[in-house]
């Protein structure tokens, strides 16, 4: 009984990284509306994926070392309190400066938020279940991709935008009340110093695994950023059909990321990565192509379907990759890597934003073909590095 219980618990957590994740991605699927609104340009609008992914990335490390000592089960609250904050601000504050601001409140309990509920996930998880419990809290985060952004647009077309965030507000505030109520107390870990986890950057390995981070998701998000105003304005698609896509935009996300697991298990990480990185770019061409020479909705579909399908199929690979650099040190690994997606983020919606300003809407998704390019070639000097190192390691031991 204790296990099951156990196991819902996890679940609830998953509910908890959800909310997070849709506070982050949404602003995608409302961009235009956010624009419209406030009058303000779609690049001023994208500037808010920018600053809350970058506030994410700085942020969370330094609190986490900060907290380390504090007991989880409290910190978990506690930073849903300051996430809900954010929110209730996004959703009663008039004009830019201040839902900007808000967004830096959200960004710091949103990492914070994420962060704990992994690490009670994976001490309240059944012996030998630490791997899957871990999994159905990402699986949250990811699940704010496929329900929360169409949710958020459909939200949006009812009740304006700002009702988004009151929701949010909502659901965030019951959610702490329930977790207070039935999640355990759990001690943290021993702090790992943030000068012992930089350290790591030294190792060049380490450092070209976390540079394809950095050009894949970086170039993704050239384009996902600004994905609403372009398949309204670019690909010229109705209104009507804006929140059918994007959910079906996040269901390939799901899928391609399942199928970048079964892949890694079956073919190794680097054909996985190259080759779904080599989809990625395959599929930004082919849109770019597309949008120019039609309007007709369905192709547009089904090359935004592959686009996130190829794009997703490199997540849970890398994460894979990295850990495999420095297997006695996965947790440092890891935290790095969201670290670094979070930055790559924030990079990608800045480059975004200079691209739409400078040159075109259109252009976004030339663009993040670029940076997906980088990566593959990323991933042939880490692969030819490590195969050099393997057989330096055969010789000495030979």
């Amino acid at each position: 009984m204790n296990a099951l219980s156990n196991t819902w618990k996890v679940y609830l957590l998953a509910l908890v990284t959800f909310l997070v994740g849709t506070s982050e991605y949404v602003i995608s699927g409302i961009l235009d509306k956010i624009s419209d609104t406030m009058g303000i340009s779609v690049t001023s609008a994208g500037q808010l994926v920018t600053i809350f992914s970058f506030v994410y990335a700085i942020g969370t490390p330094i609190l986490m070392a900060l907290t380390a000592k504090v007991e989880r089960h409290k910190l978990l609250v506690w930073a849903l309190g300051i996430f809900v904050i954010g929110n209730i601000l996004s959703f009663a504050l008039p004009g830019y400066a201040s839902f900007l601001a808000a967004r830096v409140i959200m960004a710091l309990g949103a990492g914070m938020v994420v962060v704990t509920a992994l690490d009670i996930a994976a001490k309240i998880a059944a012996p030998g279940k630490q791997a899957s419990a871990i999994a159905t809290v990402v699986m949250g985060f990811t699940a704010s991709l496929i329900i929360g952004v169409p949710l958020g647009r459909i939200v949006a077309a009812q009740l304006g935008w700002k009702a988004v965030f009151g929701i949010l507000a909502l659901a965030g505030l019951a959610a702490m009340f329930v977790l207070y109520a039935i999640i355990p107390r759990v001690q943290g870990d021993k702090p790992i110093p943030l000068s012992k986890q930089l350290a790591f950057l030294k190792n060049g390995n380490v450092a070209l695994g976390l540079a394809i981070t950095f050009f894949w998701l970086g170039g993704y998000s050239i384009a996902y950023t600004y994905i609403s105003p372009y398949l309204l304005n670019v690909a010229r698609l109705k209104e009507g059909i804006l929140s059918g896509v994007l959910l079906a935009f996040g269901i390939a996300s799901l899928l391609g990321s399942k199928f970048g697991g079964f892949s890694t298990d079956k073919w190794g990480v680097f054909p996985t990565l190259s080759g779904g990185m080599l989809l990625h770019v395959i599929a930004l061409l082919l849109l770019s192509l597309t949008v120019t020479y039609t309007h007709s909705w369905l192709p547009i579909v089904i090359l935004l379907i592959l686009w996130s399908f190829a794009a997703w199929s490199s997540g849970p690979t890398q994460q894979v990759n990295l850990v495999r650099i420095e297997p006695n040190y996965s947790g440092i690994m890891l935290s790095l890597n969201q670290s670094m997606m979070q930055l790559s983020m924030a990079a990608g919606a800045a480059i975004g934003g200079v691209m739409v300003d400078r040159v075109s809407l259109s252009s976004i998704t030339w663009v993040g073909m670029v940076g997906v390019a980088i990566a593959i070639v990323v991933v042939s000097f880490l692969r030819m590095r490590m195969s050099a190192g393997r057989q330096r390691t055969a010789e000495y031991s030979g």
